[in-house]
């Protein structure tokens, strides 16, 4: 049974930091993955011609969903750094359109986790970006 309540820690991270200036918000999530959502707002906007998304919020939305599934995985909140956080964009997000990232961590080491995500602004089979990383626990039991 996980100690880790991953709807109460995003709830209180969607109110506070750079994911709640981001309006990031809990979407779903299993025992190894989570989603959240980036609803669209013009102020994330980046570049005004266009109306598509900037990348920045893209990624942080994907450091997070990522980071949160090795918590789901390991069944506690466990301080870690991303080590790296590979992200391939496909295409732009649309414009007006929530972007919803999904995190899963495949692999648990001690004092490894490596995740797999991907982000889309509605269909899942048609995504915005995939993302790869290693996050490296800063403490280790």
């Amino acid at each position: 049974m996980s100690d880790f309540d991953a709807v109460r820690f995003i709830s209180a991270m969607s109110r506070s930091g750079h994911n709640g200036m981001l309006g990031i918000e809990y979407h779903g999530h299993g025992p190894d993955w989570t989603e959240l959502a980036l609803p669209y707002r013009a102020d994330l906007i980046g570049d005004p011609g266009t109306g598509i998304l900037a990348s920045g919020p893209i990624i942080t939305l994907m450091d997070m969903a990522t980071s949160i599934s090795c918590w789901l995985k390991s069944g506690a909140f466990r301080p870690q750094a991303t080590l790296d956080l590979r992200i391939d964009y496909l295409r732009p997000a649309e414009p007006g359109k929530t972007v919803i990232g999904r995190g899963e961590c495949y692999k648990l080491t001690r004092r490894m986790a490596f995740v797999r995500g991907e982000a889309h602004d509605g269909d899942p089979a048609h995504p915005v970006a995939h993302v790869a990383g290693t996050f490296m626990f800063t403490a280790v039991d």
